[in-house]
This record gives C-alpha cells, structure tokens and sequence, in this order.
C-alpha cells in the first residue's frame, strides 16, 4: 500500500473542448454544468480527493474565467490548505509555459509544479467521463505489475459512423496494452480509454524531457502508441458506471441517463460523494399547478407549470401552463408561461419567451446558447 502523501494529482481542465464546441464557446470542458448541480470537474476532482490524493494541479488552457470562479480557493473539496493543496495552473503561469497542442506541451509547461512536488506517482485525468473511481486501487494495481504507464479502461460500445472519437485498447490475458487505436473505422464493444493515467514522476520526466527535444505533443500516439512495445504500459478496467461525452447527443444521453435510480446510485455513492461549490439558493418552490414528474431539480427553481423528465439547473424557472419535457436547463434559465418545449438543451441564462414552442429530438437535441432571448 502506499501513502496517502506521496501521490500528486493533475486534472486537464481544456482536452477534448472542441468535441462539444457549442457549449466550450465560453468555457473548459471542465466547466460545463452537468446533473443539475455539477460541473464536469467535480467528478475527477472529487475522485482524487476521495482517494487521499491531497495536492493536485488543474491545468487550463483558456476561457477559464468561470472555472477559476467555480474552484476558488478549493475549500469544497478541503483543499484550501498550505501544504498541498489546490493548484491553478493557466497557461503562461511559468517562464516556458504557453498555450499548448497536446498533453506532453501542457505538462511541459508545468513541469516546474510538478517537479516541486514530493510525490512518488502521479495520476493524471481529463474531464470528459462521469465515473466514481478510487485512484487507490489504480495506483496500487500499477505498483504491483511495475507498469511504466497504467492506462484506466472501461466496456463500451463505440461506433464511429455516429462521430464519436476514442482511443481503443488492446489488452493481452495479463492486461498489458498491446495496441492503441485512435479513431478506428469499428463498432461494437470494446476496451476504451478513460483518459486516466498513472505513472511514477520519475518516469514522466522522462518521456516529458524526451518528447520536448523532438516537439513530440501527443500522448497518445507519440507515447502510448509509438512505444506499447518499448515500455510496460498496463490496463486497468474500471468495473463502475462512467458515461464519456465527446458530443453533445452524448452530454444530453449522460444527463438523462441520471433519470434511472440504478444509474444514480452507481454514479452517486455514499461513501464517495461529489463534491461542488456551494451556491446558497432557497429549496424548490412549486406552485400550485405544477406537475412533476420523474426529475431531477436543483435548488433555487420555481416550477409552476408542468416538467417530465428533465434535469433542471440551480434558479431554473418554469412559468404557469408551461411544459417542460426530456430538457436539460441550465443555470438561471427562465421558460415563460404556456410555453411548450422538449428535448432541448439551454445554456446559462437564457430567457425563453411567453407561448414558445421549441423542439428537438432524443437524437439530436435542440442547444440554446448562453444568455439566449427566444
């Protein structure tokens, strides 16, 4: 077993931005609203901090004015401390830090942090899966099989005719990773990369070093591809409900998929809550006349009208005769009396006006941008 003291965390707030570009207009990946009451970050943050990792580095690359809002100094996650602790790490933050192409840039212009750090291991994580998973078994996993790289892995179904984008990873009967594909013409289930990563610090300074000397940028294909035979890379598969959003079916999919209790305490555990930024709103005000009915609704709304099977956002408000059905409303969104809208995705802020019917599909659900007058 290892010490809680000796591993130190690094989240990347800004990957995979441009798979859901509409709602990383304004924002990081890590920012985007999620479940009513979340932020995507929540979820790895909150992972690491479940699994005694005490200092952890958030790495962005722009538009990160509201997840800087949202992290503050930590204090939700009990990382507001003097040793460890939360760490915002912007590009230019370091003498030859800058806006970078890929993981091995970005860590390269954080080396400095890193590198400060007393950690023994370092575990990596993107902001584009919802999962619940302790880094302690990972961690302990890649110790025990002297791995170089442990690459996180889950069963999914992939199919690339519906322009979703993973790596896929080929295991041997020891879990060694034997190949990584990027985007491959396939369907069906397979091993997908969670976009979590443990490795020794020892080692990462080393493909980092080496990979800055050939402006090599990409992790995946110039590392986990290029050297699956030089090095020990091992997979470890996550048994846990996770879902991964790389478009916005699939952010839409993941958010009413929360609407099953099964998939809700899977995800929501007790013993490794999530954890987010307190906003002090009032409790739920319904009216007289609303109907709800199979919803998830964060504090601070007004329903006065009728709501199915939808996930509603801190201070939504649903006006009298208005129906809300299979919607996910963001923060603050305000749908006018006898509306009628569903399957339709809205940004912070947004106003909807009186009698207004919008509509979208399951498949493709209609997105409202941030501060929208319709």
């Amino acid at each position: 077993m290892i010490s809680k003291n000796n591993v130190l965390g690094l989240i990347f707030a800004s990957m995979h931005d441009e798979t859901v570009i509409d709602l990383t207009k304004k924002r990081t990946m890590g920012s985007i609203p999620f479940g009513g009451r979340y932020r995507l970050i929540d979820f790895p943050l909150s992972n690491m901090v479940n699994s005694g990792i005490k200092e952890v580095g958030v790495i962005t690359k722009s538009n990160y004015g509201s997840l800087l809002d949202h992290l503050g100094s930590g204090r939700e996650w009990d990382l507001s401390r003097k040793n460890g602790g939360l760490h915002l790490l912007p590009p230019f933050s370091h003498v030859d830090s800058g806006i970078y192409r890929g993981r091995l840039e970005a860590l390269n212009g954080v080396w400095e942090f890193v590198d400060h750090s007393h950690a023994d291991y370092v575990v990596m994580s993107d902001c584009d899966i919802v999962t619940t998973i302790d880094y302690r078994d990972v961690i302990n996993f890649h110790i025990k099989n002297e791995a170089d790289i442990t690459v996180v892995t889950g069963k999914s179904f992939y199919d690339r005719s519906k322009e979703q984008s993973a790596n896929v990873i080929g295991v041997d009967e020891n879990n060694r990773i034997t190949d990584v594909m990027i985007d491959p013409q396939i369907s069906g289930e397979c091993n997908i990369s969670l976009d979590m990563f443990v490795v020794s610090k020892e080692f990462l300074r080393q493909i980092v070093v080496q990979s800055a000397s050939r402006s090599k940028y990409n992790f995946t294909k110039d590392i986990l591809q290029a050297c699956k035979d030089e090095y020990k890379f091992m997979a470890y598969e996550h048994k846990g409900y996770f879902s991964k959003i790389d478009t916005m079916t699939d952010y839409y999919e993941a958010n009413m998929a929360l609407l099953d209790t099964e998939n809700r305490n899977n995800l929501f555990i007790k013993s490794a809550p999530i954890y987010t930024k307190i906003r002090d709103n009032g409790p739920v005000r319904f009216g007289l006349e609303s109907n709800i009915k199979n919803s998830l609704i964060a504090d601070g709304c007004v329903i006065e009208g009728t709501v199915q099977n939808c996930v509603l956002c801190r201070g939504v408000k649903i006006g009298k005769d208005a129906v809300v059905k299979d919607c996910v409303l963001m923060q603050d969104t305000v749908v006018g009396n006898k509306c009628n809208i569903s399957s339709v995705i809205t940004d912070k802020n947004v106003e909807i006006g009186e009698g207004k019917i919008l509509t979208g599909s399951s498949s493709y659900p209609l997105y409202i941008g941030k501060r929208a007058q319709i």
